[in-house]
């Protein structure tokens, strides 16, 4: 059993070089390059997602009926988000489009 000083640190030596090898990690910068990719992919879905919803409230203002063709582009861009923040969020390792998965499709409802 090793002695350890008031301070504890000779038992956090092993944490430490835990967190040593994460930093030296070449899985874990390139995750850090994929987020960022990812993270300026979703400032522009969202800028997408926004006029899809803009454009659907101008449809029924205007007509009173809603568009099927805008509701699946809101449903296949909303599940492009969802996936880019999975991945983002550390819920999903699978990267999404397009570096990884396929685009998302509309739902066969």
């Amino acid at each position: 059993m090793s002695e350890a000083t008031i301070d504890g640190s000779r038992d956090r030596e092993p944490q430490f070089r835990d967190i040593e090898g994460n930093l030296k990690s070449r899985d874990t910068w390139l995750r850090l390059i994929f987020m960022l990719i990812y993270w300026a992919v979703l400032s522009v879905t969202g800028i997408v997602a926004t006029a899809i919803i803009v454009l659907g409230f101008l449809v029924v203002l205007f007509t009173g009926e809603r568009n099927n063709q805008l509701r699946a582009a809101g449903e296949v861009v909303a599940d492009y988000i969802r996936d880019i923040l999975r991945y983002l969020t550390f819920n999903d390792d699978t990267k999404p489009f397009p570096f990884g998965a396929d685009f998302p499709k509309r739902s066969s409802t």
